[in-house]
């Protein structure tokens, strides 16, 4: 994952890497709107003008949710100061 806050005018917006390591085009799919799903909540919480990338590892295709969200929060809160 990378951070750049301040980057720009406007809300906080996130982009995904899912790449052919991931697996095929229908589990690639899936894994990035899982993705979108967990990052939606997260987005809010940032600063505004933040721009954020998420890279999928090849393991994102087989981990549960719970397990997603909890990596997502965990990056996100060392990233961005409280």
């Amino acid at each position: 994952m990378h951070l750049l806050a301040g980057a720009a005018a406007g809300p906080a917006r996130a982009g995904l890497v899912v790449s052919k390591a991931i697996g095929g085009s229908v589990v690639r799919t899936r894994v990035a709107r899982r993705l979108r799903h967990q990052l939606r909540p997260l987005l809010v919480e940032l600063p505004a003008g933040t721009r954020l990338v998420v890279r999928a590892a090849p393991a994102a295709a087989t981990a549960p949710s719970n397990a997603i969200e909890q990596d997502l929060r965990a990056v996100v809160d060392r990233l961005v100061p409280r």
